[in-house]
């Protein structure tokens, strides 16, 4: 399943970077891409997890980028 999500506060483009590289080694996750420019996370995961993998990338977020808020 691959969804994509509006990234809110995203101020960084480096934060952006670290905050990919944390969400693709999250289990469950096949692939992720956040793009600065558009300030969207595509990411593509297993279909029964996709709610635990979204908390988790979540927290990914706010341990980088505090006022960063993934648009569910």
């Amino acid at each position: 399943m691959k969804k994509t999500f509006k990234l809110i506060d995203l101020d960084c483009a480096n934060c952006a970077a670290k905050m990919e590289n944390g969400i693709k080694k999250l289990d469950g996750v096949i692939d992720a891409e956040i793009s600065f420019m558009t300030q969207k996370l595509t990411i593509e995961a297993e279909e029964e997890s996709f709610d635990k993998i979204m908390k988790q990338a979540q927290k990914v977020c706010k341990k980088i980028e505090p006022d960063c808020v993934i648009d569910i």
